[in-house]
């Protein structure tokens, strides 16, 4: 899953895909077609857009901005790749706009907690995938605890699937996700990718989201372009443990992990 954001205060690289305006941040939809058609080319079976920042601190964003920097991008990508659209929002808004415009997965870090957003996703046939977050982006690394976060991750994440279920969704329609630096320390991050096969025991595809990401950092001390190498290790240890979507900014690298690890999976 090919990451593009479109946002200009990402941790990452949303900034380079659109300019400010009059002071509001307007994406380049031929430019973003381009980025998608390069992760498309590389291997990529999903990309993922964002139009709002979920990086600790961030600020929220209006329902029309988000529609505007996410909808013309769905529909481009729509029109031009065969590929999966996943559009990352909580917004039931966003979701019904860019489900009208061909996206084909929700990626929602509040998994649906918002009653509107479930039944917009419960009434349509798209695919959604469940994330785990303790608080909310702009506190949730100041303020969290547990007594065991791979259990309670794995009951919250347990009781979104059986909620899903209740509104009608098949299970061949939902994905789950740790949420790996939502609310969580380096200790519980790592905890979370080591026994990462007690949640895929939930028996749903497992995604997950390492790419350059601060753990990564805390262990290696590389900065956010020279984290590659962290981050290519922890998707491997991450698919030896039962992960089956794996989300980055680097697709190359990434497929290449990838055949490598299924060659000697399957040799």
């Amino acid at each position: 899953m090919g990451v593009i954001n479109t946002t200009p205060d990402s941790f990452s690289d949303g900034s380079q895909l659109g300019c400010s305006d009059s002071g509001r941040f307007r994406v380049d939809v031929d430019q973003t077609l381009r980025r998608a058609e390069t992760m498309v080319a590389e291997g990529a079976t999903f990309v993922d857009i964002g139009g709002e920042s979920t990086r600790p601190g961030a600020s929220a964003v209006g329902i029309g901005e988000e529609l505007d920097r996410v909808i013309p991008v769905v529909e481009a990508i729509h029109r031009n790749l065969d590929v999966c659209i996943s559009v990352d929002s909580s917004s039931p808004e966003v979701m019904s706009a860019a489900i009208a415009a061909g996206a084909e997965l929700i990626n929602d870090v509040r998994a649906l907690a918002d009653e509107r957003a479930l039944t917009i996703v419960s009434e349509s046939s798209v695919a959604v995938c469940l994330m785990h977050m303790q608080g909310q982006p702009r506190s949730m690394q100041k303020t969290f605890h547990y007594d065991d976060v791979v259990a309670e991750v794995r009951e919250f994440l347990q009781a979104r699937v059986d909620r899903c279920l209740q509104a009608g969704m098949a299970s061949s329609r939902l994905l789950i996700d740790p949420g790996f630096g939502f609310g969580k320390s380096v200790t519980h991050n790592y905890r979370l990718l080591r026994e990462l096969d007690a949640l895929a025991a939930i028996g749903l595809p497992v995604l997950v989201g390492v790419s350059r990401k601060s753990m990564i950092a805390a262990v290696t001390e590389r900065a956010l372009d020279q984290r590659l190498a962290g981050s290519l290790a922890a998707a491997v240890l991450a698919m030896e443990r039962g992960a089956r979507v794996v989300r980055t900014h680097d697709v190359a690298a990434t497929m290449d992990a990838i055949r490598v690890h299924c060659a000697c999976r399957d040799a």
